[in-house]
């Protein structure tokens, strides 16, 4: 089997393939953008049959990016429109054809097929809220909403009262599984499996095992910037194979009460800051980027306030869209620029990068929300502020506050933006610190996430299992502190 080099698919399209097969990636990559998907395909596979081990990487992950693309584009127009039918009051045939031509869905030609991702029609209410009163059945957050906002408040009034910027602790029991499908490989094959797990943070503590599914034969260091549980165990023929780690652990809140005046700039050349500030995967300074960041921070200098600017512009000019995987797509803070919406991950690597080029440290973190009755996979980042140090940001909290709370007054959906910036709740389990980070012990195969780790990961000796064929979730409940 030939193995997969992680870096291999997590650098932008000009750096991962040897030179040798430079030519052959780029041939691929313009058939895929043409829509004639078998044609890459074919091309891909001609080069691996004639490539060495060393240069074969990068086009096995451009090969199996091809079916990942097509996974997530997996309706056709028609289907689409049943969809439609069911969830919009008084949906027309000429409305629809209007919505196809104004490109209101992500919709690509596949091999002259012309297909749309699996989650449009709860994209279209999120792109153009207007139609939310045609919405089947009608959707009522303002429980939610207000609930978000009175938490904020009350880190807000805690944090205040106890002059200290970590609050309100709570203890959970949470349940992590990941469970492969029935014969997704042979009968007796070993599967390798990295579950998620919280890592050592000031505002998250005591993290215990409890049980678990199988021995956690590697626990990834609690200071990792992808926390890993990693388990093994056999397949049996026509029954899933089932994952699962049990712990405790402490969440607190916390807030900063930042004062600008008090802001200074980072350290010059300090070595732990140098990496947040630098380009990367994912985060590139290109010069529609530099162009935005004029834009919006202006003759701004200091760091908190230009942080704050970019954070507030995010909040009231990008949009949230469920987002096809992280993996196919090459330049994730360029496309949510482009796009003009994306998913929490996008907001992150938008805010990092016009942080980053701005002088501002700024780092990915991720894990879940688990905020009670809005419980997700979640992305959010940190920015390091001197003398505060490391300082949490949830731009697409502030997105929803702004865009998406619309029960609340304005000023209270202001309010909550504004608690984001230096605020979470205790209801996170954040398990990364950075993004593209590689797996301990590393996956063999190709990673089916190449920038975030929240759902888990899974391979066998025969390759790597991709979220087609296993699912995950997280339990979790509140016990008494210790």
């Amino acid at each position: 089997m030939k193995s997969f080099a992680i870096v291999a698919v997590t650098l932008a399209l000009s750096v991962t393939p040897a030179i040798t097969q430079q030519p052959v990636v780029e041939q691929a990559s313009e058939l895929e953008i043409e829509g004639k998907f078998r044609e890459a395909a074919g091309a891909l596979r001609a080069a691996i049959d004639r490539a060495t081990d060393a240069e074969s990487n990068s086009l096995l992950f451009e090969l199996d990016r091809l079916r990942r693309i097509r996974l997530d584009y997996s309706l056709t127009k028609e289907e689409l429109r049943a969809q439609l039918q069911k969830c919009v009051q008084g949906l027309t045939t000429e409305e629809f054809s209007g919505w196809i031509q104004k490109d209101w869905f992500d919709g690509r030609v596949i091999d002259d097929t012309l297909r749309f991702v699996e989650v449009s029609a709860s994209n279209l209410f999120m792109r153009h809220q207007e139609l939310e009163p045609r919405r089947r059945p009608l959707k009522d957050q303002s429980e939610l909403e207000r609930r978000t906002l009175r938490t904020a408040d009350s880190i807000q009034a805690a944090v205040v009262r106890q002059s200290t910027h970590l609050v309100l602790p709570k203890r959970f029991r949470m349940v992590m599984t990941l469970t492969v499908d029935a014969d997704a490989v042979p009968d007796g094959a070993v599967i390798r499996a990295w579950l998620p797990v919280p890592r050592r943070l000031p505002y998250q503590q005591g993290f215990t095992i409890v049980r678990s599914s199988s021995p956690v034969l590697q626990l990834a260091p609690d200071t990792s910037a992808i926390r890993s549980a990693y388990l093994e165990q056999k397949a049996t023929k026509g029954k899933k194979t089932v994952f699962r780690v049990e712990y405790h652990c402490t969440m607190y809140a916390v807030w900063h009460p930042l004062d600008p005046a008090r802001v200074q700039r980072s350290p010059p050349g300090d070595p732990e800051l140098l990496p947040y500030l630098r380009e990367g995967p994912h985060v590139v300074f290109t010069e529609r980027m530099r162009a935005l960041s004029d834009s919006i921070v202006r003759d701004e200098t200091n760091p908190m306030l230009t942080a704050k600017k970019i954070h507030d512009w995010i909040s009231e000019n990008i949009l949230y869209s469920y987002a096809r995987e992280y993996s196919t797509i090459r330049n994730i803070s360029d496309y949510c620029l482009t796009k003009r919406y994306g998913d929490c991950g996008q907001h992150a690597l938008l805010f990092i990068t016009l942080c980053r080029l701005n002088g501002i440290p700024a780092r990915w973190q991720s894990g879940w929300y688990t905020f009670p009755g809005a419980k997700t996979i979640h992305d959010w980042t940190e920015i390091y502020l001197a003398p505060y140090g490391w300082i949490p940001v949830d731009p697409d909290m502030g997105i929803f506050a702004m865009r998406y709370y619309t029960g609340l007054p304005l000023t209270e959906r202001r309010r909550l933006r504004d608690f984001y910036f230096g605020g979470l709740e205790q209801y996170r389990m954040t398990a990364n610190s950075d993004h593209c980070q590689t797996l301990d012990p590393p996956k063999r195969t190709l990673r089916s996430d190449t920038v975030d780790f929240q759902r888990g990961e899974v391979e066998w000796e025969g390759g790597n299992i991709y979220f087609d064929r296993y699912s995950n979730s997280l339990r979790l409940e509140e016990i008494d502190p210790m």
